[in-house]
């Protein structure tokens, strides 16, 4: 896997060996494709940072590189299609973020292409990758290991609720490493005598049903909420803490 320097020259040199010979040849610039699961609005502090990023790299956005990019509006239904997308505009690279749906749905589009991807859980674990030192094929990223993540979260919830006996994670069933994180809790859990209840986070229904049964001892999974639409329905509260009271 690659350190964030190295990310940024990767793109550089996906894009061309020279950005400004390369648009001079072509007659235009060079093209990055952008896929995302969330929002333009949500991923706004990230898309400054990463502009910034290409600009040290001598990538300059409207001079000698452009970006396209596609939001799926936290509807993982839509990746393929919006991957299907920037392949067909026959982008340089393909940067996919926000987690392995959008990395997934990337690598199924295209095998030629330079993939650079973000992700929480182990890339390896998932089948993303063939393995960190040497990722294979046309991928590569960094990953941010959430899963280790796991043990911390439950300790912290005993540390306020020591004698609870059931934690209930907010979890998107259908999203690609989600079982890994129910799988990364209950591993920590069961050696504790505490039950963990999965509730189903992925339609725009769903948490409106379960609402009620968010309870002071819930954990919620990274894929469950980030990038959910802001008309999704969930309480309030669940969009910006880890837990919540029941609701009346």
């Amino acid at each position: 896997m690659i350190d964030r320097r190295t990310l940024i020259a990767g793109l550089a040199t996906g894009c061309a060996v020279s950005p400004s010979r390369l648009a001079a040849q072509q007659g235009s610039a060079p093209v990055i494709g952008f896929l995302n699961n969330a929002s333009a609005a949500q991923w706004q502090p990230f898309l400054a940072a990463f502009e910034n990023g290409l600009a040290e790299a001598g990538l300059r956005i409207g001079q000698n590189v452009s970006i396209e990019y596609r939001w799926a509006e936290g509807r993982n239904d839509r990746l393929p299609a919006l991957a299907a997308e920037l392949v067909a505009r026959d982008v340089r690279v393909l940067v996919a973020t926000g987690g392995p749906d959008p990395a997934q749905a990337a690598k199924s589009a295209t095998g030629a292409i330079p993939i650079v991807f973000t992700v929480g859980p182990d890339p390896v674990q998932i089948g993303l990758v063939e393995s960190l030192a040497r990722p294979g094929r046309n991928l590569t990223g960094f990953t941010l290991f959430t899963g280790q993540l796991a043990p911390k979260r439950v300790d912290l919830l005993r540390e306020l609720l020591p004698a609870v006996k059931t934690i209930a994670l907010l979890a998107n069933p259908t999203s690609v490493g989600s079982q890994g994180q129910i799988a990364d809790v209950r591993k920590v859990t069961e050696p504790l005598g505490v039950r963990v209840s999965v509730l189903d986070a992925n339609t725009r229904a769903s948490p409106t049903r379960c609402s009620w049964r968010v309870t002071p001892s819930t954990i919620l999974a990274p894929s469950a909420l980030r990038h959910s639409p802001p008309d999704a329905g969930y309480p309030p509260s669940t969009k910006h803490a880890y837990s919540r009271k029941p609701a009346d």
